[in-house]
């Protein structure tokens, strides 16, 4: 879609991910999940691409599809020009150093049988970075860049605090020096005065260490707030994605419109009309024809029903999935 643009760090093209439905007694395939169908995007070097959608879209079976956390269905994902999905696993294990993730509850992203100082040191462990003192200095430096005190190595995870937990998520994320991280909902399990001190610890550490981020979340404050770009995902698909400024301030896709109108204005004088979707959000086994979000859209013509939108440039660097948009 970009594969001009030289800084490009990531590209995805046509992914699918299926899981397969079994039923009757001999257990055989009756249908499939379409988790992830038919994704293409892309995030540049250094950059927040935010990923939005309500729940059960596919936006974390997006993410570790990315990773190869689970197996493709089909398509490919390119980093820094080399197909992840053709990679044997040797190669793969080499450049798993460069991509990391963040998972959304700290609780249970910890083994509680780990101190904190085995959690962090083994990726650098398996990977051998280093060992012996050198391995407790830089764990040490790790606790310390992401606000924990390095005198709690030996300490378990039920021993920390929820937001205590997800620092030491990202520190065991940014170990091998990533170059990119896809960070799940890393706040959402979270009071919201820790949100903050989170969300504020990840935009100053992309800014020491250059990193790139895939930030996946349903809260729209916390995606305006962390990203440069957003893509908005429906069901699987990528429906919308503009820079962050362009898509708040003029979102095209009816999906959009209605999921921003949701968003509070910050003036009591002021106040935004707000559109209620009607029916339920459609299923990834049984999706409706043509457009997915059709049964839901008060725009919806004859055409939305039978031909299924593809992903165009609408504007330049706005990408759009809807045949309404003249």
């Amino acid at each position: 879609m970009e594969n001009d643009v030289p800084n490009l760090l990531l590209e995805v093209r046509d992914l699918k991910k299926y899981f397969s439905i079994k039923g009757g007694l001999l257990r055989k395939d009756t249908g499939a999940v379409r988790a992830v169908d038919d994704v293409d995007l892309s995030i540049r070097k250094g950059e927040t691409l935010g990923l939005v959608g309500e729940s059960g879209c596919g936006k974390t079976t997006l993410g570790r599809v990315i990773l190869r956390l689970i197996d493709t269905t089909e398509g490919k994902v390119f980093f820094e020009g080399t197909n992840l999905l053709g990679l044997k696993k040797d190669k793969m294990r080499k450049m798993r150093r460069n991509m990391q993730m963040v998972f959304q509850d700290p609780h249970s992203s910890l083994d509680p049988r780990m101190t904190v100082k085995k959690i962090i040191g083994e990726p650098l462990v398996i990977h051998a970075i280093t060992e012996g003192s050198e391995l407790r200095e830089r764990i040490s430096e790790l606790l310390e860049r992401v606000g924990l005190n390095p005198d709690h190595l030996n300490r378990f995870p039920h021993e920390f605090s929820g937001g205590q937990r997800q620092r030491i998520g990202i520190a065991r994320a940014i170990a091998l020096n990533p170059k990119f991280i896809v960070l799940d909902e890393p706040t959402s399990s979270l009071d919201v005065s820790v949100q903050a001190k989170i969300l504020n610890l990840l935009k100053d550490l992309q800014g020491e260490l250059g990193l790139t981020y895939l930030f996946i979340s349903h809260d729209l404050s916390v995606i305006k707030h962390m990203s440069n770009r957003i893509a908005v995902m429906y069901v699987g698909k990528i429906v919308e994605m503009a820079d962050k400024d362009e898509l708040f301030k003029e979102p095209l896709h009816p999906y959009t419109q209605a999921l921003f109108s949701a968003v509070p204005i910050p003036d009591p004088h002021l106040e935004r009309e707000k559109i209620i979707l009607k029916g339920e959000v459609a299923s990834p086994t049984n999706p409706p024809s043509g457009c997915r979000f059709n049964p839901r859209c008060q725009h919806a013509e004859e055409i939305c029903k039978r031909e299924e939108p593809q992903l165009t440039e609408a504007r330049d660097g706005h990408y759009l999935a809807c045949h309404l948009f003249k």
